[in-house]
C-alpha cells in the first residue's frame, strides 16, 4: 500500500528511482546536508546508493512535491527514534532544497507527517534533533509545537569527524491533541 499526504500546497507521497535527479539537485548543495550531519552528495551514483540504503528500506519517508509544478523539492520522515527504547515513539527528520528555505514548505510538510504519526500510527510521541548552530531547523521545530529537552554534549560525530552537540526536542500526543487557545 501506498501511502499520500496532501497539504494545501504539497503531495508528500513515496520516493521513487525516478527522482534521483532531484534529490542530487539539493543534496550536493553544501549547504544543506552538514547541517543535518550528512556529507553533500559527490555524484548521481552515490545519490542512488544513498536512496537505496536509506529512502527505500524504511516506512514513512516521503518525497516533497510542491502541488501546482509537481517538483520534487525534498524528503521527509518519521524515523525509528534512535535515542529512546519506545516502541510508541518516532523521529522527525527532513532536508530540502535551499532554494525552497523560508517559505514554509518544510513546517507545512512536517505537519502532515505528525498528524499522521499522531492519527494514523498511533505514536505518543515525536522527537526532533538538530545540531545548536542549525537556526533553520530550530525555528522550524519550535514552530511546530516541539518542546527543548535539553542538549546532549559532544554525541554525534559527523562525516567529517567533528564530534558535535545535538539539540533534543519532543511534541508528545497529549500535547498534540490539547485545545489550543
Amino acid at each position: 500500500m501506498s501511502i499520500k499526504l496532501e497539504t494545501p500546497r504539497l503531495i508528500l507521497r513515496p520516493i521513487e528511482q525516478s527522482d534521483d535527479k532531484a534529490i542530487y539537485e539539493y543534496a550536493k548543495n553544501p549547504n544543506v546536508g552538514p547541517d543535518a550531519g550528512w556529507k553533500p552528495h559527490e555524484s548521481i551514483e552515490e545519490t542512488r546508493e544513498i536512496m537505496n540504503t536509506v529512502f527505500f528500506k524504511k516506512e514513512n519517508t516521503f518525497g516533497i512535491v510542491i502541488k501546482e509544478s509537481g517538483k520534487f523539492i525534498g524528503s521527509i520522515g518519521l524515523d525509528k527514534e534512535p535515542k529512546r527504547e519506545n516502541d510508541k515513539a518516532l523521529m522527525l527528520g527532513y532536508a530540502i532544497g535551499e532554494d525552497y528555505w523560508g517559505c514554509g514548505y518544510t513546517s507545512e510538510a512536517a505537519l502532515a507527517l505528525i498528524e499522521y504519526g499522531f492519527k494514523t500510527l498511533g505514536m505518543e510521541l515525536i522527537s526532533a534533533y538538530c545540531y545548536p548552530f542549525n537556526e533553520r531547523s530550530k525555528s522550524v521545530i519550535k514552530k511546530l509545537g516541539f518542546k527543548y529537552e535539553g542538549k546532549l554534549s559532544m554525541c554525534q560525530k559527523r562525516f567529517d569527524g567533528l564530534v558535535l552537540d545535538e539539540e533534543c526536542y519532543a511534541l508528545s500526543a497529549e500535547d498534540y491533541f490539547r485545545p489550543r487557545n
